[in-house]
């Protein structure tokens, strides 16, 4: 008998938390499916002139701006002042 009582309590202990977490997730993918889907979503008409360029260089150059590339990064890079993070800032000495 007492087998059978604890396990009617460990399913009823269960019971609970499964419920709140399907509630949750239910909850969570409707909140979801609104947003995504909701009557205030419209698909975003552009115009021939923005649909025609597939790059924002692409665009630029079309109206007559001028697109610079940002430097390179340097192959060397200078020393950092200061310990490396490996090491520790005032070695022990004994």
């Amino acid at each position: 008998m007492q087998q059978h009582g604890s396990a009617h309590s460990l399913k009823a202990m269960m019971a609970r938390p499964l419920a709140i977490a399907i509630t949750v997730a239910v909850v969570g993918v409707l909140g979801i499916v609104v947003v995504d889907h909701g009557p205030w979503t419209h698909p975003q008409v552009q115009s021939a002139d923005v649909a025609n360029y597939k790059t924002t260089g692409e665009a630029a150059r079309a109206v007559g701006a001028t697109v610079t590339p940002t430097e390179p990064k340097g192959a060397i890079e200078p020393v950092v002042p200061g310990p490396k993070p490996a090491e520790p800032p005032a070695p022990v000495t004994q």
